[in-house]
């Protein structure tokens, strides 16, 4: 079973969706690429971890969902690629396939994602008209940090800048579901992208893991808002900040401080809201913390 380094499953359940063998060559590449899946679920919004095993490989790459993304080593000829299931990703039967690369040759192997329906429960929420029907002179403000947001996100380093489990942001349970769908004073909006935490105003919020920090800055929806990117196409938002400790293009490790809850942006009081995409993907952080990092509680 796939363990980023160091992590500890402690109270969630990983299943091992399967190992896949496929003897696929190319300019002479021989030997066969074993996949290995593992997830809390395969369905949207969750994490999938694909551990691949191949003597030779120097290089090994990851498609699936019309996304591509690379693998890191985690050991002489064992490699791992972390695969998003966005939440919006429609049920079915998709296919992994992975290059193994040793120089000029190619090894190639697949596994099978068969992504199951979800259904997500809503919750209704009061707030400044403002925040569901911004004003007119908000209006490029407001696409100019969206363009941002999507910039920074599929941008990732090429390198992995993590080389530790990911931790949690906050010591507090999270409490409101990612994926919930939102009625904000009546009017249905986006689907929560993250995972709520009650912490009180003021507790220090520690990076995820380590990264670079590319957006430090107030946002009108998530207020102060640091975003990390990770590398490898793993990018962590933290939002609703009530002060932020750290500058764009600085470099953080797991576990350092980075800002302090508050209530700061579209909120109904002060939490700590953190995403994480995953090559665009957005998927459960809790789903991160049980397959690569440090889960303390449900």
């Amino acid at each position: 079973m796939p363990s980023g380094p160091g992590a500890r499953r402690g109270l969630i359940a990983i299943i091992v969706i399967g190992a896949v063998l496929f003897g696929g060559q190319a300019g002479g590449a021989g030997a066969a690429v074993s996949v290995e899946v593992a997830a809390r679920s395969v369905r949207p919004g969750e994490l999938v971890v694909l551990t691949i095993t191949d003597a030779r490989a120097t290089a090994v790459d990851v498609r699936v969902f019309g996304r591509s993304t690379r693998a890191y080593p985690l050991r002489t000829g064992i490699w791992q690629a972390l695969v998003g299931i966005d939440l919006d990703q429609k049920p079915g039967t998709y296919t992994a396939a992975v290059d193994a690369r040793a120089g000029t040759e190619i090894a190639r192997g697949a596994a099978t994602l068969a992504v199951r329906p979800r259904t997500f429960p809503t919750r209704t929420l009061r707030v400044d008209a403002d925040f569901v029907n911004p004003p007119d002179a908000l209006t490029e403000r407001i696409r100019s940090e969206a363009a941002l947001i999507r910039d920074v996100t599929g941008h990732s380093d090429a390198e992995r800048l993590w080389h530790t489990p990911f931790v949690r942001p906050v010591p507090d349970p999270a409490n409101s579901r990612f994926g919930t769908r939102s009625v904000f004073n009546g009017e249905v909006r986006r689907p929560h992208g993250g995972a709520d935490f009650l912490s009180a105003a003021g507790t220090v919020v520690h990076a995820p893991n380590a990264g670079r920090i590319v957006v430090a800055r107030d946002l009108f929806f998530t207020g102060n808002t640091v975003i990390i990117d990770h590398g490898l196409g793993v990018v962590s938002l933290l939002a609703h900040l009530s002060s932020m400790d750290v500058g764009e293009g600085q470099m953080v490790s797991a576990g350092e401080v980075v800002g302090r809850v508050g209530a700061t942006g579209r909120v109904t009081g002060p939490h700590l809201h953190w995403g994480i995409t995953v090559a665009g993907a957005r998927v459960d952080p809790l789903s991160v913390l049980a397959l690569v990092g440090i889960q303390r509680d449900k």
